[in-house]
């Protein structure tokens, strides 16, 4: 019969492209990632007590006890575990190249003979298995890891910006599993401002509502004045309004320095009359 379950920091480890390399190279490359991990955890100050793991074949499941703070899982230790990864890329050469997708949550998991279990363990799983972060590595050329965090772990650390943590370099991430289920992480890479190729659903501006004066409408609308009425592109074909003032209209593809992906349509408020 297996352990209640408790509560842990769970951390997922996932080697890039490792099923594509030849066997030798497997065995190579598993070596040098539990290298890198052992020393980020030690250079980390988490001790072996604290932690104990469960091997994936091409990664690492390591569940760490509720008494280590997640401040330095999200810090020092993936720091250490980058400078890890930078120190082995030295010496290695391309078919041997270690690059890490890791991920982090936190919740109940229970322990039987085989190894552990829990929803929280599966989302652990699913978060380092999600094809934007897949995809953000292979965007990221310089980069020897990419990490993404759960909205939990958001929410309760890394949005308060404790010290090693830049909550500016990470961006929402919102997927949906192979279960239909969406699950929103945070994702960052270690020596970029942000996280390149997320798709555009992942900047929360882009599914942010509408700020208040703003409303959005159907693609091939365009922007307008309150009181003007619009039949055209602004100059070209806009009739005046009932006080003799000419109307505007916009067809915006950027709002005040954001990139719209197509065609974007606000509704602007102005005071006073538009100057012909």
């Amino acid at each position: 019969m297996g352990e209640e379950a408790t509560h842990h920091w769970i951390v997922v480890l996932d080697v890039e492209n490792f099923s594509s390399r030849r066997d030798p190279v497997q065995r190579r490359v598993r070596a040098a990632m539990y290298r890198a991990l052992a020393e980020a955890l030690r250079r980390a100050g988490i001790t072996d007590a604290d932690t104990v793991s469960e091997d994936r074949g091409d990664g690492v499941l390591m569940l760490v006890a509720p008494s280590v703070s997640p401040v330095v899982l999200a810090g020092p230790f993936v720091r250490e575990l980058d400078e890890a990864l930078g120190e082995y890329a030295q010496e290695a050469n391309a078919d041997h190249a270690l690059r890490l997708r890791v991920a982090l949550h936190q919740g109940l998991a229970a322990r039987d003979a085989h190894g552990w279990s829990g929803d929280a363990v599966n989302t652990a799983c699913r978060l380092v298995d999600a094809q934007p972060l897949r995809d953000v590595l292979a965007e990221a050329l310089s980069a020897r890891l990419v990490l993404a965090v759960s909205d939990e772990v958001h929410r309760g650390v890394v949005r308060h910006g404790h010290r090693g943590i830049d909550p500016a370099a990470y961006l929402r991430c919102d997927f949906t599993t192979k279960h239909g289920e969406t699950i929103t992480s945070w994702i960052t890479v270690p020596g970029y401002p942000a996280p390149p190729g997320l798709p555009a659903s992942g900047d929360p501006a882009a599914t942010a509502p509408p700020a208040p004066g703003t409303t959005d409408t159907v693609p091939g609308a365009t922007d307008t004045v309150p009181g003007a009425t619009s039949t055209g592109p602004a100059g070209k074909g806009a009739a005046p309004d009932a006080a003799g003032r000419p109307s505007v209209a916009l067809h915006a593809q950027t709002v005040q320095g954001d990139q719209v992906a197509g065609d974007k349509h606000v509704t602007v408020h102005n005071t006073g009359s538009v100057r012909p």
